[in-house]
């Protein structure tokens, strides 16, 4: 029984215990991460420890159904593989490479281990570039970095998914790059929206998706993230280009390495976590850089358990990132979306030195206010507003305008609220800022500035109004008075 490669190495199942597997070899040992085959390759496991000179011990990447002592196994000889190549453009993978978009057979491709190393210090770029993303509360204050690594944070429910499919629409529009989406434990339901949704958008021809399902084995979801790194490390080393790799969402990659662990027999640490979290998130995080021929830009999503921020899993993930997009369930509640909470957000690149001075200067001019605003909440919620002086007044008023304008009308979304996306560039944003924070608009009803793109659209808005105010008493005649008996009988009604 010999595999493709002409290497023939067959063992044994010695015991199952539900994912777990037991092999054992007489001839040779195969090394960790080999990738093992059973029941004519309907079943793999991975090599994840050698029990002594004979047994290995691997975690399945399939259902284990079927599976009994005796069973013959075969080694294939290397571990598990990702397609790379142009022909992977435009389709959707599972961790093996299989193509799960019912498109046929994928061809032009080679195949590279999901084990790399992270690219050496030597050809990593030690230059720091604004990535703009073209969505106002981003780019101004939590700027994200070419190469880098945002966060997004957030419980269930508030808009981590949709922010991730905004850049995905924005990315591909205005770059000429690659995006690669990471789905680890997504629900089908997910996976298949967002295919069908990229697809009506146009924006598949430049984009793979990748994909290890909520109800697949932890060992193929603890994979399938180092499986779309791989493929992203094609595209900026081999063909130069530019990669946004989104990963939705890398929690459950941490979950999944905690079951495999707990499946390992491995003793748990802090709050039921496997001890080596940190090494296995730094092993992924790592090979996420920017180097001289290419960058991949990662923006994860991050699910916070119980909206608890000093959780290990959020904890270890924040050590990686450099930026770090929070998402407020207070905020969404407000209808204020994207529902980014600014004062926790932040960003490493929004110094002087990379910003620039301007920039630099409007964003702490806004944290700011809207920190001072958010002092002034208790005190306008027991005495009022008219309680507060007249300073203190003006700050409630362009924290306010500032919270609206900071809302924008996705692309993504347009189909759910009937308002046409936007894409804001950096510019337009501080300059709204700016005149915002200068008092131009505390005549404008705040309203005007809640989902618009640049600030001239408020004026437009309030033109708009006037004119069709103006417009009404022309077009329209006067109503008619009503007749003084019926106002004196319903009066004297009243009264009596």
């Amino acid at each position: 029984m010999e595999n493709k490669s002409g290497f023939s190495n067959i063992g044994a199942v010695v015991a199952v215990r539900g994912s777990v597997v037991d092999i054992r070899f007489d001839v040779y040992l195969p090394p960790i991460y080999s990738l093992l085959h059973a029941e004519n390759g309907e079943i793999s496991i991975e090599v994840l420890a050698q029990i002594d000179a004979h047994c290995v011990r691997g975690i399945a990447l399939t259902p284990t159904q079927g599976l009994s002592r005796g069973t013959v196994v075969e080694d294939t000889g290397g571990p598990l593989k990702a397609p790379v190549g142009k022909g992977i453009i435009s389709r959707m993978f599972d961790v093996f490479g299989n193509a799960i978009d019912r498109e046929g057979e994928v061809s032009n491709v080679a195949w590279r281990t999901v084990h790399r190393a992270p690219p050496p210090l030597a050809r990593r770029s030690t230059k720091s570039e604004i990535f703009e993303t073209g969505i106002k509360v981003i780019d101004v204050l939590m700027p994200l970095e070419r190469g880098g690594k945002a966060g997004l944070f957030g419980g269930a429910g508030v808009g981590k998914t949709v922010l991730l499919t905004e850049m995905i629409h924005n990315m591909i529009g205005q770059q000429e790059g690659i995006s690669i989406f990471c789905g680890i434990g997504e629900r089908c339901r997910e996976g298949e929206e967002l295919y069908r949704d990229m697809k009506t958008a146009g924006v598949l021809p430049n984009m793979v998706m990748v994909f290890g399902q909520m109800n697949e084995p932890p060992g193929s979801r603890f994979r399938v993230g180092h499986a779309a790194l791989t493929m992203a490390e094609y595209f900026r080393d081999d063909e130069h280009r530019d990669v946004l790799l989104l990963i939705d969402n890398i929690f459950r990659f941490i979950q999944a390495g905690s079951e495999v662990s707990g499946l390992m027999g491995q003793m748990p640490s802090r709050l039921g976590y496997q001890p080596t979290m940190g090494t296995e998130l730094a092993g992924l995080e790592e090979r996420i850089a920017n180097t001289d021929t290419g960058a991949i830009t990662s923006i994860q999503a991050v699910y916070v358990p119980a909206d608890d921020f000093t959780d290990p899993a959020a904890v270890h993930t924040f050590s990686h990132l450099s930026a770090s997009i929070v998402l407020s369930r207070k905020r969404a509640g407000e209808g204020l979306y994207p529902a980014i909470d600014p004062l926790q957000s932040s960003s490493k690149m929004a110094t002087p030195g990379i910003v620039g001075d301007r920039h630099y200067r409007l964003a702490q001019e806004i944290r700011h206010t809207l920190a001072q605003y958010a002092d002034l909440k208790d005190v306008i919620s027991m005495l009022g507003l008219e309680q507060l002086s007249p300073e203190d007044r003006d700050v409630v008023s362009r924290a306010r305008r500032l919270d609206r304008f900071f809302t924008q009308p996705f692309f993504t979304t347009e189909k759910f609220t009937g308002l046409k996306g936007k894409l804001v560039n950096r510019k337009d944003a501080l300059d709204g800022c700016e005149r915002i924070l200068r008092d131009e608009f505390n005549d404008y009803p705040e309203r005007v500035l809640y989902m618009i793109g640049s600030i001239d659209e408020a004026k437009r808005k309030v033109n708009s109004v006037k004119t069709t105010a103006n417009a009404e008493p022309k077009s329209k005649p006067k109503p008619e008075p009503k007749p003084e008996p019926e106002v004196a009988h319903a009066a004297d009604i009243h009264e009596s």
